[in-house]
Order: structure tokens, then sequence, then C-alpha cells
């Protein structure tokens, strides 16, 4: 290595050097099946009058960096009250950004593990520390382990994916409660996979100042638009507008989500037709021998190959042209871990008749 890139690597921090990039596998001609997408397309008349409707915005202006109708017809669509405030981003990544950018150096940040993998990725790329609680043996809280953890380490912020990603269950609701009690700093409640587990801390918030209620909307079925909010006091939201960065939001997304939000009729019935083919799904892995499958309250599940590598099966999905998702060594998760999301009926049947032709 020269003296000149000596010198520019010695300008990045050293916890950013020692990370990886967030990896995402390509995608191209395979039956995506890893990523907790809806599999379902628009409506044909949604689709036209959508597309006569984005005719109308004007690329050449910046957005309303408000956003001010976007967040209206949010509010409508989801129940939010006037005196809670809510914050946009672009996707939940951009907010739980934002949120850790928000709170003090050197601040703990804790989620329970394993959990969603951004948590840990985004304090670490802060230079915030992260602790970790495990998980019991069935997933649930380690409740004594936890508020131990809040005593001990006194966390600015803790993060409860609800229901967990990759382990696809809720935690009990008399656990969050007692967190919420427990915790001296701010407590998020991630959201992320609500249309399929229909429970919900959204009608809580007004009675915490402490809680962030996360939710994405692209599970629902907008992956694309790369859409999250956070909704909370104002005591709190206020506070992360002022880091938010400017036309974040961008015009078609603004445009595209106020139109979807007039038609969440028609998420809510693909939200429950997933679920539906989500039960089917189950039971047709839980009829493999040599493989543990998970209950799940969300889009996708998490099952182990008992006598089976999780690379050689993952490998061989692929080669058949389905992509689902390989846990690796994640702490908290059986070995040979694999995980899917439910796609349509075809394609749940696809994969089911290859993953058995390829353990057979």
């Amino acid at each position: 290595m020269s003296d000149k890139s000596t010198r520019l690597q010695n300008l990045i921090r050293p916890e950013i050097q020692e990370m990886t990039a967030y990896h995402v596998p390509p995608a191209t001609g395979l039956m995506k099946l890893d990523a907790m997408e809806n599999p379902f397309a628009w409506p044909d008349e949604m689709k036209a009058e959508w597309l006569t409707l984005l005719a109308t915005a004007e690329p050449n202006r910046y957005p309303d960096p408000a956003a001010k109708q976007l967040v209206s017809s949010l509010r409508k669509c989801f129940g939010v009250a006037s005196e809670l405030g809510v914050v946009l981003g672009n996707g939940s990544d951009e907010l739980i950004q934002l949120i850790l950018m928000a709170v003090n150096t050197g601040s703990c940040i804790m989620a329970p593990t394993p959990g969603f993998v951004m948590y840990q990725h985004i304090a670490r790329s802060l230079g915030l520390p992260f602790e970790g609680v495990p998980l019991n043996a069935d997933f649930s809280l380690d409740m004594p382990a936890m508020i131990g953890a809040i005593k001990t380490h006194q966390p600015a912020v803790i993060f409860l994916a609800y229901p967990n990603n990759p382990t696809a269950n809720l935690f009990a609701d008399k656990d969050l409660m007692a967190i919420l009690d427990a915790a001296t700093g701010i407590v998020v409640i991630d959201e992320a996979y609500q249309p399929f587990a229909q429970k919900s801390f959204l009608d809580k918030v007004s009675k915490f100042e402490q809680l962030l209620v996360m939710r994405t909307v692209s599970k629902l079925g907008l992956a694309g638009l790369r859409l999250g909010f956070v909704v909370g006091h104002k005591s709190l939201t206020e506070q992360l507008e002022k880091i938010r960065l400017p036309y974040n939001i961008n015009v078609f997304t603004q445009l595209t989500a106020c139109f979807a939000f007039k038609h969440i009729d028609v998420f809510n019935a693909q939200a429950v037709l997933i679920c539906e083919q989500r039960e089917e799904l189950l039971l047709h892995l839980l009829s493999l021998p040599n493989v543990r499958t998970f209950p799940s309250d969300a889009n996708f599940i998490l099952f182990a190959l008992l006598s089976d590598s999780a690379e050689r099966v993952f490998n061989a999905l692929k080669d058949e042209g389905v992509l689902i998702k390989k846990m690796g060594a994640v702490s908290g998760l059986p070995p040979e871990c694999l995980r899917v999301t439910v796609g349509s009926m075809p394609e749940n049947e696809a994969f089911f008749e290859k993953l058995s032709s390829i353990l057979a």
C-alpha cells in the first residue's frame, strides 16, 4: 500500500475499517424468496390510475421537504393522532440511523439477539457500543437478562422487533410492557411485519413518552418506494426532525404512497392472502423429516436442517432457480438455518417441491 493510500485509510475510523458491507445477493433470473417482499402485483386498473398520477409529477422540482400531504394521508390511513409526531425516512434503515445519530456519544444501544442486523450494524457505524441480549431457546425474551442488562448498561435506545427478524415470532406484550417500565431511555418497537401479525403498540404511544413505534411500507407491498415512518411524542420526533436530511422522501414516493394509502384495502387483502399461504407452507415444511420448522407471525419462515448442510441446500435451490436466505453462523439460531419468504401459491409450491427433492 502506498503512503497516500495509507494516509487515506487512516482517515477512516477503525471500527468502519473492521466492518463488512451489508451484502444483497443478485437475484436476476431467480424466483426471489429471500427478502420478505409482497409477491403480488397491483391490479391492472389500479396500476393504470397510478401511472396517470405519476405523469403529473414535476421531477425538475424538489419535493415538499415536509411531505405534508403524505403525512396527512399516513395519519388517516394508520390512525395516528394529531398530537403525536411523525418522522419519515428513506426506509426504516434511515430511521434507525436518525435515532442513533441523535443520542449522546458513547451511548449504549441494546436489542435482543438474534435480531434485525441493522440495529447493530448502524450502531457500530456510528461508533456506539451495542449490547445484544440473547433470546431464550424458544426465541422468547429472556426477561431476567433483559431487565438486568437495562439496569447494568442504562441503554439510550432499546430496539424490539415485533415480530422479530429472523425468528418470525411476536414477543409477549407483557414482556414489552415490562421493558417500557424498566427503560430509562428510548424504546423503539419495530413493526415492519405488522400487516401479517395484526398486533401493534401504536395505540400505546400516547401513554409512553419514551416509546417510538416504527413501521415500513416495504413488507406491505411497497418495497420499491423505500418509505418508513416513526411515531412518537413530539418531544422526541421534533429532535429527530432536526437531523433528518431535507428532501429525503422523493416526489415519486410521496405521490405513490399517498395513492397507495387510498387503496390500503388492496394491500390488506394481499396480507391476508399471504398469511393463508404462510400457514399452508408451514404445514408442508412441518411434514418434512429432519427439518425443524419454527412458527411464524410474519411473512417468512425460519427452518433448520437437522441432517443436511444449509450451504448445500441453499446452492442446490439456487441452481434450480429459487433464491432463499442462508442464515450462516448467527448466534442464538440453531446451526444450518435457512429462511424463506412466503410467496404466491405457485412460488410456494415450486419452492417446496424443489426443496423436498433436494433433501431426498
